[in-house]
């Protein structure tokens, strides 16, 4: 006997991304702030004396992506079970990416999914990672091949975070934004090549119109079945460079700056895009001090740890590129394996 199920498709949860000071929070359930030892310093006790909760816990993580893994959520699960978190409880992801990616990964999986709230503190998680519900840990294998899309409560972007931040990580968050805007708006490009992006009104600027495009991304496309994927421009590129070199030498975005520019060099070679335009995006990048060269010791190696990539389906690597030039873009999976090599051993001098 064949008994069918026809689950009713949930829709889109909807959930509000404020951009602007840190408000008063008041939750009527327990509360546990996940962060690291860094981000607590310097603002944990102006975040928890905005937070106002039947208890209120907090898990310190180590700091960097090496630690981004399933051991380190085993750890976060751990604490909310000897703290006797229940159903109801809520996450609050306090920090960057790395921090976003595990709290609301540990989120998901605890007791069958429980709430997270997003306050992300880096340039990167404010315009890119903390929207969108993609959550998850790094393996030996590759970058977020573990994890979920889970979708949070709340965002609360609060530039005046980013006043403590590192110079280099604060450009990391830049070529993020450099992302979005090759792939989807060139009147955004242009604002980005003609402002200051260290500047407050610049800096707010951006970082609206960053999630306002990713939202528009993620409200068409949820999952990563399509357009979605247009997002990991520079990342099938840049997921590589990171587990060659061990989630050590480069932050993300700075991988991702390289992977744009490998992108853009294959693009160019399959003839949508000008060497002009590709020149202009790397102008860009160097301005802010990021990195565009990546010594490639073994194409072969690199261009089969493309097929660890989620976007590989089918035994075909699905290049994202720009779609002929800046502000928009296309999807390839039938570039010749022999051309991609090519271009790979150029970054190996």
């Amino acid at each position: 006997m064949i008994v069918p199920i026809e689950p009713v498709p949930a829709p889109p949860k909807r959930y509000d991304i404020i951009i602007d000071t840190l408000p008063p929070l008041r939750f009527e359930v327990p509360v546990a702030i996940v962060t690291n030892p860094t981000v607590a310093r310097l603002h944990l006790k102006r975040v928890l004396e905005r937070i106002e909760a039947s208890k209120v816990e907090v898990f310190e993580v180590p700091d960097g992506e090496e630690y981004k893994t399933i051991d380190t959520v085993l750890s976060i699960l751990d604490r909310l079970f000897a703290a006797r978190f229940d159903r109801s409880s809520l996450l609050i992801a306090l920090g960057g990416g790395v921090i976003g990616d595990m709290t609301g990964f540990a989120a998901s999986i605890y007791q069958r999914g429980i709430g997270f709230v997003q306050i992300p503190t880096t340039l990167l998680a404010q315009v890119d990672a903390s929207v969108g519900g993609k959550t998850g840990v790094n393996t030996r294998w590759g970058k977020n091949l573990i994890g979920a899309f889970y979708q949070p409560e709340a965002v609360y972007i609060d530039p005046d975070f980013l006043s403590t931040l590192p110079r280099r990580e604060y450009a990391a968050g830049i070529a993020e934004v450099v992302k979005m805007a090759v792939m989807f708006d060139r009147e955004f490009f242009d604002f980005l090549e003609g402002h200051d992006l260290f500047e407050r009104s610049s800096v707010v600027r951006m970082i609206a119109r960053s999630v306002e495009l990713k939202a528009e991304v993620v409200n068409q496309d949820e999952k990563e079945r399509g357009l979605r994927a247009v997002l990991n421009y520079g990342h099938t590129f840049a997921h590589v460079i990171e587990n060659e070199t061990g989630y050590g030498r480069y932050l993300h975005g700075e991988a991702v700056a390289i992977g744009m520019v490998m992108a853009n060099e294959l693009a160019v070679e399959l003839g949508l895009l000008g060497r002009a335009e590709a020149d202009r995006i790397r102008a860009l990048l160097e301005r802010y001090g990021l990195p565009v060269r990546y010594r490639v010791e073994d194409p072969e190696a690199f261009y089969e740890h493309f097929f660890l990539d989620k976007k590989t389906a089918g035994g075909k690597v699905k290049f994202i590129l720009p779609g002929g030039s800046i502000g928009t873009h296309t999807m390839r999976d039938d570039v010749d394996p022999d051309l991609v090599r090519r271009v790979l051993a150029r970054f190996g001098g």
